[in-house]
């Protein structure tokens, strides 16, 4: 299911998206910690890395991937995720328990999405 519409707001550091079902706002943080990518998703089928410390990332860029696909530049450097139409729209109908399960696992590893939080943790 590809989307109607696509907008980005660097300064809101969200990607807005419009399908048949429904339009959805997607932080960039979010987009980056499930990132598609073969660095967070890994090779296998298990739970994907788990990446923290991105409450502050932005979006610098996106553009098209032929005609299935959003391709995605963060401004920490991270721009290897193709993330496809369905992908897009799974993240965008999961948001609320995707969410949840990242800020589960974060609790459980003990690490923060502040990435000035961890230092903190370090040197106290």
């Amino acid at each position: 299911m590809k989307p109607r519409k696509i907008r980005l707001n660097r300064a809101e550091k969200n990607l807005w998206l419009l399908f048949d079902d429904g339009d959805f706002t997607l932080p960039a943080e979010y987009l980056r910690v499930y990132s598609p990518s073969a660095e967070v998703r890994g090779h296998g089928g298990g739970e994907p890395k788990l990446v923290s410390g991105k409450m502050h990332v932005g979006i610098d860029r996106i553009e098209t991937a032929g005609r299935y696909a959003l391709k995605i530049d963060f401004d920490d450097g991270h721009d290897t995720g193709i993330y496809t139409w369905q992908y897009l729209h799974r993240l965008a109908i999961d948001y609320v328990a995707n969410w949840d399960h990242y800020l589960q696992r974060l609790r459980a590893a003990g690490k923060g999405r502040d990435p000035d939080e961890q230092a903190v943790k370090w040197m106290g």
